[in-house]
């Protein structure tokens, strides 16, 4: 899936994957950085709480975003593919400067709005300067494709994760979230190993990658980033590995990224804090 688009005269806004668990009082590093980027106290945030089960989850960030200080926050209520068409919504996605995707079940996320006028919607946004924030199973959609589930682990296998079509704000990236406190590392090796080109991202919690326009990215928060860079692999055993069976694969280079570290995506390099 290519990107959106870009229109002439606009800089394409930032994406924001964060591991999930971020801290939503005291210093709240992670959501002020996304507020301040979408413009502080004159911020308009629009919230997208289709991946949780819990009716509250909405109002609950429309109250943290109020509390860091916005213009306005709202909470569009989407349960089904039909509500993802309403015009209503539609309108308020064109009035914001920032949308941010809870977190929940990412295949309720991906079966509700896939293919809909809302996700739509949301890519030609960031095509046109929104930020685009998620958080949990709101940064495992953010990508081409999307980590929908999988084994725990340290060891990837022939069958350590299911894939399923992301939003598309990515084509570059991999992102799995929670990533060292669930133990995620085998299902992301699983997850590169069916395209040796895209680079595995593993989110852990309170922590996000803020991807800027050049396709470069900032850690933020109080966890680490795990990046897995498959382009010089030597050699997988994917294509004949059976289910449960350990794979081989040969030549990954990985680095482990702490807040204020950056990667350039095109030149896969990675730089300490400045």
């Amino acid at each position: 899936m290519s990107l959106s688009p870009r229109k002439k005269g606009h800089t394409r806004g930032y994406v924001i994957p964060i591991g999930g668990a971020e801290e939503q009082t005291g210093s709240q590093k992670v959501l002020k950085r996304f507020v301040k980027l979408c413009g502080g106290r004159k911020a308009r945030i629009a919230i997208i709480p289709t991946a949780s089960n819990l009716s509250d989850t909405g109002d609950k960030y429309i109250e943290i975003f109020e509390k860091i200080g916005v213009s306005k926050a709202v909470s569009l209520t989407i349960n089904d593919r039909a509500e993802a068409s309403r015009q209503d919504y539609l309108d308020q996605l064109e009035q914001v400067d920032g949308i941010f995707i809870t977190g929940g079940n990412q295949l309720r996320l991906s079966t509700i709005l896939g293919g809909t006028e809302v996700a739509q919607k949301i890519r030609r946004m960031n095509a046109r300067g929104v930020h685009i924030a998620g958080t949990s199973a709101g940064a495992a959609i953010m990508p081409e494709h999307m980590i929908a589930g999988g084994a725990t682990g340290s060891i990837p296998s022939g069958d350590g994760v299911n894939l399923a079509p992301g939003l598309g704000l990515t084509n570059a990236l991999l992102i799995d979230q929670h990533f060292s406190q669930r133990d995620r590392l085998g299902r992301l090796l699983t997850a590169i190993s069916y395209n040796p080109f895209v680079l595995g991202v593993g989110l852990d919690e309170d922590t996000a990658i803020f991807i800027d326009p050049e396709h470069s990215f900032e850690v933020v928060g109080s966890g680490a980033v795990t990046v897995i860079d498959p382009i010089h692999l030597s050699y997988s055993s994917m294509s004949k590995a059976s289910k449960k069976e350990a794979l081989s694969m040969l030549d990954l280079k990985l680095h482990i990224l702490s807040k204020g570290c950056t990667f350039d995506i095109e030149e896969r390099k990675p730089y300490p804090p400045k």
